[in-house]
């Protein structure tokens, strides 16, 4: 149950991390608050699963589901830079959440 709730957590922080773009520095009220809510929720549940999970290996999948998320939303959602190095380094950071997940004995 601690994994489904990270990686929870981890979509929550894409979610954030996408949301404050929508914000236009916490001048728009709906994405300002709903942005603050995915927070709270995405800190939340890494608390909770980080009770059974070692931190260190909850901390990382957590960091890099976000990171991994916003790079490919950043692609569909913004435009930006669709490069083959940056799908190379965003697969690296899938690599990592499944190696960490995979090594941690939990």
């Amino acid at each position: 149950m601690a994994w489904v709730l990270l990686i929870i957590a981890g979509l929550l922080e894409t979610g954030w991390a996408i949301g404050l773009k929508y914000t236009e520095g916490f001048t728009r009220p709906l994405p300002s608050v709903l942005t603050a809510l995915a927070i709270a929720g995405s800190m939340f549940l890494l608390s909770v699963a980080s009770r059974t999970l070692p931190i260190g290996t909850a901390y990382g999948v957590w960091v890099g589901i976000g990171a991994l998320g916003a790079g490919v939303l950043g692609i569909f959602l913004f435009g930006e830079a669709a490069t083959p190095s940056k799908f190379f380094f965003l697969g690296l950071l899938l690599v990592a959440v499944v190696g960490l997940k995979v090594s941690s004995g939990a």
